[in-house]
């Protein structure tokens, strides 16, 4: 057990502190506090020895220097079960509670304008040490570093008529120190990234920290029997998933979330009305028209039974009309730009849909993509690579048509969101048949065909990767589709080339692959 008979407070964020301080002192508990923190409470008539006081020394330096010092250290660190450590520490000399926030770093640097010099002087120095000091002797030191775990320490003060259980004071000490290595991560991630440090070197760093704070416990990960929950950046702006706010509908899952995100990051490949419809992480049906409303019957029609559950996103506003298309049919997610009024009327009569908006990024994101290994992380940039015309080469007698150039560019669009092997055949902007996830390119192949049935006949496609082999390009001139795009580089391209212009098809080689695993 801790008994705790004096504390030290030192507090950047005043919250609930007089109350706090003012319920410490009824338990009998001596206070002492520096700079601000002293005269906070002094100000609210509570008794209150000030750090000089205590430590015998002024502040110095402009108060950079505050609580380093070893009379204050002494009586935090000392080890209550060794006498010539309590000896050390001298007479009423030893801190039992340490209750601390750091300076207002994170605050500091998202504020507009924001100096380096600025950001600098909020560096905590002193608070960080002692959060770490006291959390180092949590058998005998209890800490204290967030305003909302006063009244569970109170709570729990009272029932130990002053004391603190071993296992309250251990798990004070893990939540301090989980915060000082995210403060250190956010400084040096700031010094860093926002001001060039390394801007020679690879993007790859030696080291890596992620700061995550936890948004959301969800019922249950990818299956019931499995535990989960959603994290976000800690000390940054929210940005892309973690901006989202849920209109209505049921608690987002674990699979919600995924595909929300699968649709999100397709959307933003467009600047026009889009319609992206995603089921397990597949993409399902993708649309580009004038008219929203449009977009989502051309992404649905690609394959509507396989819709049936899935998530829809589309990067505008919704209206009336096609909140009343949507909830015609069953969905588990709705992500738009913004729903009007008049939609947010309709989606209701679905009480269980999960209608779902965020701050529309104006690009794709272009940080870091994590997986998890057993044991391990990869770490790659994200798939940020666009068709160029430039870059485009006709390999084939026959020149693609104007239609043809711009279905093909869609689906090579469409092509980098499909699992691979992606096979991806469009027609007027619209996915028609959808192949991906199979392990030969051929069997991707039967699979859009399959799919697109008769809308095969003039369509385009799309493949992910090369083409090992000219069956495929058979496959697609058979069911009629006359042009296709690819990236090229197998050994058989000449066969394959032969095969397409056998067939009078054109096919472009864009030089770029898109596998998604």
């Amino acid at each position: 057990m801790v008994t705790v008979k004096q504390a030290l407070l030192s507090c950047s964020d005043k919250t609930g502190l007089d109350a706090f301080a003012g319920e410490l002192a009824k338990l009998g508990v001596s206070l002492i506090a520096s700079g601000g923190t002293a005269e906070h409470v002094k100000r609210h008539g509570l008794r209150v020895k000030t750090v000089e006081e205590f430590a015998g020394i002024p502040e110095q330096l402009d108060g950079r220097v505050k609580t380093l010092h070893p009379k204050i250290h002494a009586g935090i660190l000392a080890r209550r079960d060794d006498p010539a450590h309590v000896r050390a520490a001298g007479a009423g000399g030893l801190i039992d509670l340490v209750v601390v926030n750091l300076y207002p770093f994170q605050r500091t640097v998202e504020r507009p304008g924001a100096r380096l010099d600025e950001a600098v002087e909020q560096i905590d120095i002193g608070g960080v040490a002692l959060l770490r000091a006291a959390a180092k002797n949590f058998a005998h030191v209890a800490v204290i570093s967030r305003p909302d775990q006063y009244a569970a320490v109170l709570e729990a003060l009272r029932q130990g008529q002053g004391m603190l259980p071993d296992a309250f004071s251990r798990e004070l000490a893990v939540a301090a120190f989980r915060l000082t290595g995210a403060y250190d991560a956010l400084v040096s991630d700031y010094l860093g990234a926002s001001h060039g440090v390394g801007a020679d070197r690879s993007a790859f760093p030696e080291t890596v920290s992620i700061r995550l704070k936890q948004r959301q416990v969800l019922r249950y990960g990818e299956n019931p029997h499995q535990r989960g929950a959603w994290y976000v950046p800690a000390g940054t702006t929210a940005r892309g998933l973690g901006t989202l706010t849920q209109l209505q509908g049921k608690e987002l899952s674990y699979n919600n979330l995924l595909d929300t995100d699968a649709a999100l990051r397709c959307l933003l490949e467009f600047d026009e009305p889009a319609c992206a419809i995603i089921k397990h992480g597949s993409l399902c049906g993708l649309s580009s028209s004038p008219a929203l409303s449009q977009a989502y019957a051309r992404a649905l029609a690609c394959d509507a039974e396989s819709a049936f559950g899935g998530v829809v996103g589309v990067n505008r506003p919704v209206d009336a009309a096609l909140a009343g298309a949507l909830t015609s049919t069953f969905l588990e997610v709705v992500l738009a730009r913004a729903v009007e009024p008049s939609a947010a009327e309709v989606f209701r009569n679905k009480a269980n849909l999960r209608v779902v908006t965020l701050d529309w990024p104006v690009r794709p994101p272009a940080e870091p993509e994590w997986r998890a290994l057993l044991g391990s992380w990869l770490l790659q940039e994200p798939d940020g690579q666009t068709l160029q015309e430039s870059s485009l080469r006709v390999a084939t007698k026959r020149q693609p048509t104007e239609r043809e150039r711009r279905d093909l560019a869609f689906a090579w669009t469409a092509v980098k969101h499909v699992r691979s092997n992606g096979v991806v055949l469009v027609g007027e902007r619209q996915t028609l048949g959808i192949g991906q996830g199979q392990p030969s390119r051929v069997g991707s192949v039967r699979l859009a065909i399959q799919k697109a049935g008769a809308h095969a006949q003039g369509s385009v496609a799309a493949s992910d990767g090369f083409f090992p082999f000219p069956d495929s390009v058979e496959l697609l001139a058979q069911a009629g589709v006359t042009a296709v795009i690819q990236p090229g580089g197998s050994i058989r391209d000449t066969d394959v080339i032969a095969a397409a212009d056998a067939a009078g098809m054109t096919m472009l080689m864009s030089g770029i692959r898109h596998f998604r695993h």
